[in-house]
């Protein structure tokens, strides 16, 4: 069964003491003690992130690792990838990071993992990277298009309610057809796939929400979707 989970941002690196939407994650793999590992390769492999998620992680059942690219690899990247049970992206520039998977392979590892039923999932940059295409920061100046792995059809936004200024580009992108009809999610929301259609969608607290986004009879269509609170 093939799995991706797209936070729209918030998770362990801004609610440590809410655990919520990790604990999800991890049970999806259907593993008592499963292996997580975290590619934190949009910001740069930052060592204050891969620190924040191992004291998350380190809390859970689970056998947490990370897989840097930004120095000489320890290890043979594909064959440990493919041992995971989860793989969790994280945040920052999302242009660098599709632009380093690709130099390095790890766009094909990462479609051999989804196809072996290991459970992908990620957080703004590592939310985004799964669909055909999606709005980003990455690029200075306005908000720009930007086209993503294509593992989920359609468009995605992350950050929709803790950054005003993307709701109204993603309308206008949709609108002008930079991007096609997607889903945005607000901070502390996962929107969980299974076989490409949406399964569930649960948040870490009450509030915010996920959104289908289309353009329908020359007007966008903005609907908001139901969330659990877990």
């Amino acid at each position: 069964m093939r799995q991706i989970i797209a936070i729209g941002g918030g998770g362990f690196s801004t609610e440590p003491d809410n655990l919520a939407l990790e604990h999800y994650v991890l049970a999806q793999t259907g593993k008592k003690t499963p292996k997580v590992c975290f590619v934190p390769t949009a910001s740069g492999d930052s060592q204050d992130y891969i620190d924040r998620f191992y004291a998350a992680f380190g809390k859970l059942d689970c056998e947490p690792s990370h897989q840097p690219l930004f120095q000489s690899p320890p290890r043979d990247i594909p064959q440990f990838l493919l041992s995971q049970d989860a793989i969790y992206v994280g945040g920052g520039n999302t242009k660098n990071m599709l632009a380093i998977w690709r130099a390095w392979g790890l766009d094909e590892v990462l479609r051999t993992a989804w196809e072996r039923g290991i459970v992908l999932c990620g957080i703004s940059a590592g939310a985004l990277c799964w669909f055909d295409a999606g709005v980003t920061d990455s690029i200075p100046g306005d908000y720009t298009p930007l086209r993503a792995l294509g593992f989920l059809q359609g468009s995605f936004s992350p950050h929709y309610d803790s950054k005003p200024e993307r709701r109204p580009a993603f309308h206008k992108m949709i609108f002008e057809g930079a991007l096609g009809a997607g889903i945005a999610a607000d901070d502390g929301v996962a929107v969980h796939y299974v076989e490409r259609q949406i399964s569930r969608i649960v948040r870490s607290h009450d509030g915010p929400a996920a959104y289908r986004v289309e353009l329908t009879h020359g007007e966008i269509l903005e609907r908001r979707l139901r969330a659990e609170t877990l």
